[in-house]
């Protein structure tokens, strides 16, 4: 059992809002966390499945039902498949106002489902799980293995290669068949596959919707519609360039990561870290590594942009608080580390108290006054909470 850090953040949550929402990709491991989370509960439990058949009958006089248990933490799974639950929840909620009254799970987010922040705002407090992050797994799994296997439980912990991509394409299966549809999707499979493949090939590039339209035969607006969706169902992020007010000519287009590096890696044929290592694509790779760790523990507050000028400053990561930056960082994948002359323009433009380079192990050290390189462990336990 994985001891996710973002429980204690959910638990405080639970003891203030009336409506709490764990939100992120299916088989991240929400439902185990929820049970967690109910065995540390002292009041009563009840928990539904909304894909559960006997479950969603329970909900077919959903307002009888769930009055009768006002004073349980009800917990409903899947609750995207029945949102007109939400009016009635908010009803319920107002009815009788205590914390901990429902703990909904949800494998979209809260623009994907509106009804669900327009009928409980201010009533509800969303919580986003990410894949098991390097923080989390325990002394058996090691960076690597995280790395090229991802962060799902179920691909993570499988200790035989063929049910670990089995179990991978399934999943992948699933989503492109059933899940985007269930939640509105309206495109063939076929298409997405083909998008999803691309977008992993492009994987930490800047965004040409126009390209991706043109080698799909579908039009530029439809490619980003359908990149919205799938940043929505938490398989997509966009990273946006950071803007203030200089002059100077500044990339305007976001980069676009997958989400999670084992779902990058299965979908570009990379089945082990021999493979990754002789690939072109290890670099943009660990960029991704390194962008999906840092976004899943970085600090309230703190926003992640990139910098890039048409002139070629540029670097990875811009942590900024509103238009203050406080740090920047490069991603490199090399424990020896060279920095571009663009890279020191960038930290001049910006200004940050502080710049790092993040590498995958290395010593951890002062390059030049306000340059500090370290591995991303290091960066995440001893830098990056003080942003």
């Amino acid at each position: 059992m994985i001891e996710r850090s973002i429980i204690a953040d959910i638990n405080d949550s639970l003891g203030f809002f009336p409506v709490v929402s764990i939100v992120g990709p299916r088989q991240v491991g929400k439902t185990t966390l929820a049970k967690q989370i109910m065995a540390q509960m002292d009041k009563p439990k009840l928990y539904l499945d909304l894909e559960i058949q006997s479950d969603l009958f329970k909900l077919n006089d959903a307002e009888l039902f769930l009055s009768q248990h006002a004073d349980h933490l009800v917990v409903i799974d899947e609750v995207q498949l029945k949102k007109e639950l939400y009016p009635l929840i908010r009803g319920l909620v107002d009815q009788h106002r205590v914390p901990a009254r429902f703990l909904l799970l949800g494998s979209a987010s809260p623009e994907l489902i509106r009804d669900s922040s327009e009928s409980l705002a201010g009533r509800i407090a969303y919580h986003q799980l990410f894949p098991i992050g390097l923080s989390e797994i325990p002394d058996t799994v090691s960076q690597n293995d995280l790395w090229v296997k991802g962060g799902f439980p179920n691909m993570l912990f499988t200790e035989k290669p063929n049910l670990s991509r089995r179990w991978m394409e399934n999943f992948i299966s699933t989503y492109l068949n059933r899940d985007l549809l269930q939640l509105g999707l309206n495109a063939s499979p076929k298409v997405i596959r083909n998008l999803w493949t691309m977008m992993a090939h492009l994987n930490g590039q800047l965004l040409n919707a126009t390209t991706i339209g043109n080698s799909l035969g579908v039009s530029t607006p439809t490619v980003k519609r359908y990149i919205d969706f799938l940043e929505d169902a938490f398989l997509l992020k966009s990273l946006h360039p950071f803007h203030w007010n200089i002059s100077k000519r500044l990339v305007k287009t976001p980069k676009v990561f997958l989400t999670d590096t084992g779902i990058l890696h299965h979908l570009l044929g990379v089945n082990d870290f021999v493979a990754l290592s002789g690939n072109p694509i290890i670099g943009s790779s660990w960029e991704s590594f390194v962008f999906n760790q840092v976004l899943s523990v970085k600090p309230d507050g703190v926003d992640l942009y990139f910098y890039r000028t048409h002139q070629g400053t540029e670097v990875d990561l811009v942590f900024a608080r509103g238009y203050t930056v406080v740090a920047t960082a490069e991603v490199k994948y090399s424990n020896s580390p060279q920095l571009t002359k663009g890279n020191f323009q960038a930290f001049d433009d910006l200004k940050a108290p502080i710049n790092y380079v993040i590498t995958p192990s290395s010593d951890d050290f002062m390059m030049k006054e306000n340059v500090r390189v370290c591995s991303l462990k290091s960066f995440m336990i001893n830098y990056l909470s003080e942003l």
